[in-house]
């Protein structure tokens, strides 16, 4: 009798389980329904465009799950109606911590944690990008172009671009800073590119005066990336092609000089006397001032 009502007992709780279980089931999934990030927050909506996003749309919509890897768990910021205490919101050095989880480069010349911007602890990732409000016609998702983005600190070097007769022309052409500068490098001296041959960023433009030479200028063998500005003014110049001096013998006089001792170049010959006109355009004649294959003194 007992072994009976045993198994009448087992009967009657297996079968309220499959009569009650479907309906738990269902209300705790309704329960566990919360709101996705788009549908109050519209910008989510306009991350459907954005490169974070890429590949990871779901009916055409960004699922909260990208959202929550950058601003972490948003279930207490939806029950508590939104919230913002309850979220997080990446911004200054902490938040781009966030960024490196992703974006981890770390190599001999380039860091995303230990570059020349990073290591002045005032700009981090986000005083450059925008990850929701970039100009749509910015690549890399930064916050304004890049010469009014680096103007906001590096201002000398902006104006001389911009209200200089001879200077690079930087947003046209396709020329940036970055064409020149890595906003990343590992190291001060860094920040400056070179070539794949590790010349001086200036030959990827300017490689007709390309080496090596049989006979070389010493201003271009100081074995520096920067030897370029041993004459000239990169970021812009009142001179032609940028040099340092208005006139050409004031800027060969600073190396090729009887007054001053230890200098990188040979003094002139004691006929060129400078107070006389022909003598002060010292390029008329030593034309491959970049260097010769054919005269010592560079003058073919």
């Amino acid at each position: 009798m007992s072994t009976r009502r045993t198994l009448i007992g087992v009967a009657a709780v297996i079968l309220w389980l499959c009569l009650a279980s479907p309906g738990v089931v269902v209300a705790q999934e309704e329960a566990e329904v919360l709101p996705a990030c788009s549908d109050c927050h519209t910008e989510a909506e306009a991350f459907v465009g954005n490169p974070h996003a890429r590949g990871t749309l779901t009916d055409g919509a960004v699922p909260s799950a990208i959202c929550e890897s950058c601003h972490g768990d948003g279930t207490a910021h939806i029950e508590a109606g939104g919230d913002p205490s309850l979220i997080v919101v990446p911004v200054g050095f902490d938040g781009s911590q966030v960024c490196i989880q992703c974006h981890d480069l770390n190599d001999d010349q380039q860091s995303h944690r230990n570059s020349v911007h990073a290591n002045s602890k005032t700009v981090n990732c986000l005083t450059c990008h925008s990850v929701h409000h970039a100009e749509a016609s910015e690549p890399h998702l930064l916050a304004r172009k890049q010469l009014e983005l680096c103007a906001s600190c590096h201002s000398t070097k902006a104006t001389a671009m911009r209200n200089k007769p001879f200077e690079h022309r930087i947003g046209r052409g396709g020329m940036e800073c970055s064409s020149c500068h890595n906003p990343h490098g590992r190291l001060e001296d860094q920040a400056l590119r070179e070539t794949k041959a590790g010349e001086p960023v200036c030959l990827s433009c300017h490689a007709e005066v390309r080496g090596p030479h049989v006979f070389p200028h010493g201003a271009m063998e100081t074995g520096d990336k920067t030897s370029c500005q041993n004459c000239h003014q990169l970021h812009g110049s009142n001179n032609a092609k940028q040099l340092k001096r208005a006139n050409v013998f004031q800027l060969c006089l600073e190396c090729h000089s009887p007054i001053v001792g230890g200098t990188l170049g040979s003094q002139p010959p004691s006929f060129h006397n400078v107070n006389l006109p022909r003598y002060r355009h010292c390029t008329t004649c030593h034309v491959a001032v970049h260097g010769s294959n054919r005269s010592p003194a560079l003058m073919k």
